[in-house]
């Protein structure tokens, strides 16, 4: 697969998200997860991306099992910052003895000895970031943790950051759908020479085709309560796919490729899409995206299209709008 820079390391120009292997859009067959994981090294994937909250330890405990024989042969992220709370439910935590506790356990999770990037996974409004980064950078001192990232935070917070330990990479939900990059947080990456990683880039699932209705999803299923995904909306949403069908099929491609390539094409094609799924087949469909490079036509085609002036709905609840620090840019 095609190579982009991330920080120290070369890494495949698409990634794979391990969110959905364990939780998420619920439930999955344990065992197509682990053939997910077990095959995507030889689908070129180099670059595997998880997090302490994700299914609470079972994403990277499953990783562990699966790739611990092949540590060597990629990179490897998860994250602190958001863990179980009281009520058994996520909740945002940036004190720095938290930080440290995750990553003590992530460790024996994911069965190895140090962790290449170390993300501040959300923003903690109690903690200052500088607390919360300092506590990464100690860690990275230490020798447990290679290089510190951060996801969904504000440009303002990312200098923040930035200025008390070198920030490698910036994860936040990037795609047709989802904009908010754009508005500052992208240009002060490239300034700064910090990678970006763009999560959720086939838009949840909703430009791949394949949910036409979300009646069926299941009773965890993230989606639920996402705005776009309700009843109103997603009849709405769902009228823009026969055009951009069009666009795929013109190509050559599947819908989830042509979201792929749309991101691969931005920002001088130096970002890196981290998608997820819990199906072999849909790993691989995923890693070819690199093979279709769309013409500057396309990306405008594409653009004009989709985007967060045509799509109904907003990407999260008010609640989580409200608190999302990268929401302030």
């Amino acid at each position: 697969m095609e190579t982009r820079q991330l920080g120290p390391f070369e890494v495949s120009a698409i990634g794979l998200g391990c969110m959905n292997i364990t939780h998420g859009y619920g439930p999955g067959d344990k065992d197509e997860a682990e053939a997910v994981l077990a095959g995507a090294l030889d689908a070129g994937y180099t670059f595997f991306d998880t997090a302490a909250v994700y299914g609470f330890g079972e994403s990277e405990k499953m990783m562990g099992k699966v790739l611990k024989p092949h540590r060597s042969e990629f990179v490897l992220a998860t994250k602190a910052g958001l863990s179980k709370g009281p009520d058994g439910k996520g909740e945002k935590n940036g004190r720095p003895e938290k930080i440290r506790e995750l990553c003590e356990q992530s460790l024996k999770n994911l069965q190895t000895d140090v962790i290449d990037l170390y993300y501040l996974h959300r923003v903690d409004p109690n903690v200052p970031i500088e607390d919360s980064i300092g506590a990464m950078s100690r860690l990275v001192e230490e020798g447990k943790v290679q290089t510190i990232g951060a996801s969904e935070l504000a440009s303002d917070t990312l200098r923040r950051a930035h200025a008390v330990h070198p920030i490698t990479a910036v994860q936040s939900e990037y795609s047709l759908w989802t904009r908010v990059p754009e508005r500052k947080i992208l240009d002060v990456c490239e300034e700064l020479g910090i990678a970006f990683v763009p999560f959720s880039p086939l838009t949840r699932g909703y430009l791949t085709g394949k949910h036409s209705d979300t009646s069926v999803m299941a009773d965890r299923d993230l989606r639920k309560n996402m705005p776009r995904f309700n009843a109103e909306n997603y009849p709405e949403n769902l009228n823009l796919l026969p055009a951009y069908n069009e666009i795929a099929a013109r190509i050559g491609c599947t819908p989830a490729q042509l979201a792929l390539a749309w991101v691969l094409a931005r920002r001088d094609r130096t970002l890196i899409p981290i998608p997820g799924t819990k199906r072999v087949e849909w790993m691989k469909e995923n890693a070819l995206a690199v093979e279709f490079v769309l013409d500057e036509h396309t990306v405008n085609e594409l653009d004009i299209l989709i985007n967060e002036s045509t799509v109904r709905g907003e990407r999260y609840s008010a609640q989580q709008m409200a608190t999302t620090d990268s929401e302030r840019d």
